[in-house]
């Protein structure tokens, strides 16, 4: 059975941080590209990063670059997103997603698995 778990949301201050984990289980972790989405009430979905687990390579919203750092510990399954600087903006239920083949890592619709979500709130 696949599952992807989220944890480490919460409440923060502005400027404050969080890091969010997804553990993985039920499919071969090194073929999927793991990426973390958000979705605040009346918004859309919006892909936040992803990490290829068989090389690495990155993807960023152009609203979190510099503040979130995506990394893949592949030995426990485990995708994390370190979040510094949080805004108000950044409040919203945090999903993370496993896809194979992903080509445009910011479209939900390249994924085939989703977790059950975490809420992250920032307060001002």
């Amino acid at each position: 059975e696949v599952q992807l778990v989220e944890s480490g949301g919460g409440l923060v201050q502005a400027g404050g941080s969080l890091r969010l984990s997804c553990a993985a289980s039920g499919f071969t972790f090194d073929d999927y590209a793991i990426g973390w989405f958000r979705q605040a009430p009346g918004k859309e979905r919006e892909g936040v990063s992803c990490i290829s687990s068989s090389d690495g390579s990155t993807y960023y919203a152009d609203s979190v670059k510099g503040r979130f750092t995506i990394s893949s510990d592949n030995a426990k399954n485990t995708v994390y997103l370190q979040m510094n600087s949080l805004k108000p903006e950044d409040t919203a239920v945090y999903y993370c997603a496993a896809g194979i083949g992903v080509v445009v890592p910011y479209r939900p619709y390249e994924y085939d698995y989703w977790g059950q979500g975490t809420q992250v709130t920032v307060s001002s």
